[in-house]
């Protein structure tokens, strides 16, 4: 699925909508736990009575029991010598016997009866523990899935979004390339190749006026384009400047930066800028001054572009363990907490500086200027 398809605040949503069902569902089972729980004491106490119980009835069981045995003794004395016994002494004997007798199968059925309800609690109780271990380990299970929705999840939408602005940025930089590109055959067409197609118009003309009017006129008319040749120079100059300063190659970060920062004074009157250099004069590799050039100047246009401010400073520092790069302005300022669509400058600031294990931070508010500070960790010795 394309990027671009996926809405970030929908997906929110649903990563909401999931982590609240979990939590519910996890007190839900929590609580059938706690009512396992509250359940199995009772019951556990319901069986401790009933342990005690048969204990009781069965001790009674054994007394009857020894009873009946004598009176059944007695009673088969009496019926054997019926004639030396009373009539009395007889009925007593027979319903000694059979009371005896009768309270000996009543206590016996109470101690059924009991012996079976304490197998049923204990069967009942192992199935609660059963309960009571699931819902535990279940709780358990469902905590490590709301961790893993509330915490590893948390920034999926941001991370999308990220991922998606990045997205834009490489198909603007396909965009940017092809302006440029654009950009650079109009400025060719326009300026040196139109200043070229002149120098061989007036190079016929010189021709035509040094036979016709002297060599005086000519001479005149050589001047002249010597001017347009020089101008159509210029003009090459900085197109190529503008590609790619052939100063950073010759001469450096530092003076580069200073001669690239007088000329785009130049180009834009009232506004004043100034370079400070607080660090070594010390030549960089090549990757990295090309990619702190192009931060300065991209800080410096952006700043021209929309702040409209009358002072900018760059300050560039460069110590044996770290490239420090400030860009300030007294301009419009903007709301830094706020991430703009379609700033692709700033993005493509923070992937260049994000490419050379830096950190760019940019303080700005309404009003009251733009701070760029950025710092690259650098070795001068690894790298001499």
């Amino acid at each position: 699925m394309s990027i671009k398809k996926v809405d970030a605040k929908a997906l929110d949503k649903i990563l909401e909508t999931m982590v609240s069902t979990v939590s519910e569902s996890k007190d839900e089972v929590f609580d059938i736990g706690e009512q396992c729980r509250k359940d199995f004491e009772t019951l556990s106490k319901e069986l401790d009575d009933v342990k005690i119980r048969v204990a009781i009835v069965i001790t009674d069981s054994d007394a009857l029991d020894s009873k009946a045995r004598f009176a059944r003794k007695r009673l088969s004395e009496v019926s054997m010598h019926f004639n030396h016994f009373s009539e009395e002494q007889v009925r007593d004997a027979y319903e000694r016997a059979h009371k005896l007798q009768v309270d000996l199968q009543i206590n016996r059925q109470l101690e059924k009866e009991l012996r079976n309800r304490r197998d049923e609690l204990e069967l009942r109780l192992r199935g609660l523990q059963q309960t009571i271990d699931k819902a535990v380990h279940l709780v358990s299970q469902i905590s490590v899935v709301q961790n893993y929705l509330t915490q590893d999840l948390k920034f999926v939408g941001e991370a999308l979004q990220e991922a998606k602005r990045k997205q834009d940025f490489g198909l603007k930089i396909i965009e940017a390339q092809e302006q440029e590109r654009k950009k650079l055959s109009r400025e060719i067409h326009d300026g040196p190749a139109q200043m070229l197609a002149n120098v061989m118009m007036r190079s016929d003309l010189i021709e035509r006026v040094q036979r016709e009017r002297g060599p005086d006129e000519a001479l005149v008319e050589i001047r002249s384009l010597k001017v347009m040749v020089r101008n159509a120079l210029y003009e090459v100059r900085r197109i190529i400047y503008d590609l790619r300063p052939m100063a950073l190659d010759d001469l450096g970060l530092v003076p580069t930066l200073r001669k690239y920062l007088q000329t785009t004074e130049d180009y834009n009157n009232g506004v004043n800028l100034n370079f400070v250099n607080l660090g070594q004069v010390k030549r960089l590799p090549s990757d990295m001054e090309v990619a702190l050039f192009r931060l300065v100047q991209e800080a410096v246009q952006n700043s021209l572009k929309h702040a409209d401010p009358k002072q900018i400073q760059v300050k560039l520092s460069i110590s044996k363990e770290m490239v420090t790069v400030v860009v300030k302005d007294d301009g419009k300022g903007f709301d830094s907490s706020i991430q703009k669509e379609g700033s692709f400058g700033l993005v493509g600031m923070r992937e260049r500086v994000e490419l050379l294990e830096g950190e760019m931070t940019i303080d700005s508010q309404p009003g009251a200027g733009t701070l760029v500070f950025i710092q690259i960790p650098y070795h001068l010795n690894n790298r001499e």
